[in-house]
């Protein structure tokens, strides 16, 4: 079992950067395959971006050439940078974890979630 603490989460204004961090418990966290999702207020949750164990990244249309996912082994986190902010990137960030090998876009895929972190860009 892992667990999974977002933090880096805040206010910023729109044309902005801002990273989320996303820290996993456990010795085995190389074997697991990461996503970001996030829920704006009054949304379903919604997918962000993923990486799998061996690097690969995929991103949903509407982050793509802003966000980049990446993940550091050595220190057991995921991390997600996000550019050039708009308002409607608003809503909670989560990260989600599931030990098998692939990428993987569908909240069901993932087996273990954190608490989420907010970030809101002011316009």
């Amino acid at each position: 079992q892992v667990q999974l603490v977002e933090s880096g989460g805040g206010l910023v204004q729109t044309g902005g950067s801002l990273s989320v961090s996303c820290a996993a418990s456990g010795r085995t966290f190389s074997s697991y395959a990461m996503g970001w999702f996030r829920q704006a207020p009054g949304k379903e949750r919604e997918f962000v971006a993923a990486i799998s164990n061996g690097f690969s990244t995929y991103y949903a249309d509407s982050v793509k050439g802003r966000f980049a996912i990446s993940r550091d082994n050595a220190k057991n986190t995921v991390y997600l940078r996000m550019n050039n902010l708009k308002p409607e990137d608003t809503a909670v960030y989560y990260c989600a974890a599931v030990r098998r090998v692939g990428i993987f876009r569908r909240e069901g895929e993932y087996d273990y979630w954190g608490q989420g972190t907010q970030v809101t860009v002011s316009s």
